[in-house]
């Protein structure tokens, strides 16, 4: 057995509970439940479990890949390179669809070449590539899982192995992340259409019965021109105000959910988005029953906390936040950030207490109501902020 394949062993115990993590508690599957968060999760079990240095997963485009997430990762001479079918180590796979390996990148036969400069800059040497398969459509390839080492050293079978067994786990994740996003959509749909009928029947009917009160005092005192000049300007409000909600039950009708929950969220996404440039994306993970006022706000005040935390204290390349039952009726919500600390700030150390004064309210908010808040740094810089309530009495 080789020395990498007995590193391979000794790390696979070591890391096996990275794996149960991943994709069997609850609470890391939550986070788990979105495709970016999905394949960033693999690159770092990837890189631990197969004992290398570097690991990398490149997600299929059309007919080629291209590399998005790194683990041990120098420079970001592989970051977004294009793969496409037969060149390289990952256009290898995806051409025949199986593992494929090199003892030195630069010097192997098998493969083409003209992505050597980039690897050279990695300082990358022996290299094993294995596609991500869709067990429901044998065959196609979602992806290709990448591990590497620098300086001499081989992986063997058992490494081999190793990062085939995360690819597959990989594979049902993804498929969840697909489930995930199906669920979401149904759910603010069902969502966003009780919204509408209450608006109707209750704020439209409201204005409806002021309009026509309006107009009849009118007809009732003809001869008090002040007092029929703000009947006037009332009842010019009032068509202001039904001409409004009749645009925001229009809005609710068409594909872009308002005012729900998940909604309220997604479109702290797109401001944050907008404000930093930075992408940020929103994941509903599954159905969600109603929440009171209180407990409403205070997951939208999680979210918010997050998003300012990843915009003051780090410089994140995505943000991805997320919304999902937990167990016996609780919720959750997590906003993960994936930015290194930003320089000359404080950073927030990890825990539920925190330092800063909006994560201590949220702390202390959460734990009136049984629920918790935490700030957690992986690694890699990363930062997962979590709220967790559980179902009302």
């Amino acid at each position: 057995m080789s020395r990498i394949d007995r590193a391979a062993v000794r790390r696979a115990n070591e890391q096996q509970h990275l794996l149960d993590a991943l994709l069997c508690e609850r609470d890391d599957l939550l986070s788990v439940l979105d495709r970016v968060l999905a394949m960033r999760g693999t690159a770092r079990v990837i890189r631990d479990v197969a004992g290398a240095d570097a690991a990398f997963v490149s997600e299929i485009d059309g007919s080629h890949g291209v590399i998005r997430w790194l683990a041990g990762n120098r420079t970001d001479a592989l970051r977004e390179l294009t793969v496409p079918v037969g060149q390289g180590v990952g256009g290898r796979v995806l051409q025949l669809g199986a593992p494929v390996r090199v003892r030195d990148y630069v010097s192997a036969p098998g493969i083409t070449h003209q992505f050597d400069e980039n690897v050279q800059r990695e300082s990358l040497g022996a290299m094993v590539a294995v596609p991500i398969i869709d067990d429901r459509s044998p065959g196609s390839t979602l992806a290709v899982a990448y591990a590497a080492l620098r300086g001499p050293g081989t992986f063997g079978d058992t490494a081999v192995t190793e990062v085939e067994r995360i690819a597959a786990e990989a594979g049902r994740a993804l498929r969840l992340a697909e489930t995930a996003e199906a669920g979401r959509a149904g759910a603010v749909g069902a969502e966003r259409r009780r919204m509408q009928a209450s608006l109707h029947d209750s704020v439209g009917a409201m204005l409806f019965s002021i309009g026509a009160q309006v107009r009849d005092l009118r007809t009732t005192v003809p001869d008090n021109p002040l007092l029929v000049t703000r009947l006037g300007r009332l009842e010019a409000d009032v068509t202001a105000a039904s001409r409004a909600l009749r645009e925001s039950l229009l809005a609710l009708s068409e594909s872009g959910p308002e005012r729900a929950l998940p909604v309220e969220l997604a479109e702290h996404c797109r401001s944050f988005e907008a404000r930093t440039g930075v992408p940020a994306r929103f994941v509903q993970l599954g159905a969600v029953d109603p929440l009171d006022r209180e407990r409403t706000d205070l997951l939208v005040g999680a979210v918010r906390e997050g998003l300012l935390n990843a915009e003051k204290h780090a410089d994140p390349d995505a943000v991805v936040v997320s919304l999902g039952p937990v167990e016996r009726g609780g919720i959750q919500v997590a906003v993960a950030s994936d930015g290194a600390p930003v320089e000359d700030t404080e950073p927030v150390p990890d825990g539920s207490s925190g330092s800063g004064l909006g994560l201590r309210m949220l702390v202390d908010r959460a734990a009136r109501l049984g629920g918790r808040v935490s700030l957690v740094h992986d690694e890699d810089g990363g930062t997962t902020l979590r709220a967790m309530l559980p179902a009302p009495p």
